[in-house]
């Protein structure tokens, strides 16, 4: 727990201190990209409920997801086929899955605390 907080405020403290920006070309990968990426961290976060969390699937998957969703949007943009979304349907569901696994997990957990 306590790395994850750490990891959590060196994110903030890049974010805020060391400014990236990329080109308005970039835009459709980078947006698929961190789409994956969000998919593989509430991945990550339900793996830890059910108790089935692996850091080597979790870092693979991280930036495995995010390299394929912005080769997708790149193969997709040179042959102007919007095979993005492909990207988007595929991490977007799983994302929104996860998070009604997750919400749910902690509904039930603060409904047996009560009882």
């Amino acid at each position: 727990m306590l790395f994850a907080l750490l990891g959590i405020l060196i994110g903030v403290g890049v974010g805020v201190f060391i400014p990236l920006t990329y080109s308005v070309e970039y835009s459709l990968y980078m947006s698929v990209a961190i789409l994956a990426c969000m998919d593989s961290v509430f991945g990550g976060i339900r793996a830890t409920l059910d108790d089935n969390f692996d850091a080597g699937i979790f870092i693979s998957g991280f930036f495995g997801n995010a390299i394929l969703a912005a080769f997708l949007a790149y193969i997709g943009d040179r042959l102007a086929v919007p095979l993005y979304y492909a990207a988007i349907f595929a991490f977007g569901g799983r994302l929104f899955k996860n998070f009604a696994i997750i919400r749910r997990y902690i509904f039930s957990r603060r409904r047996n605390k009560k009882d």
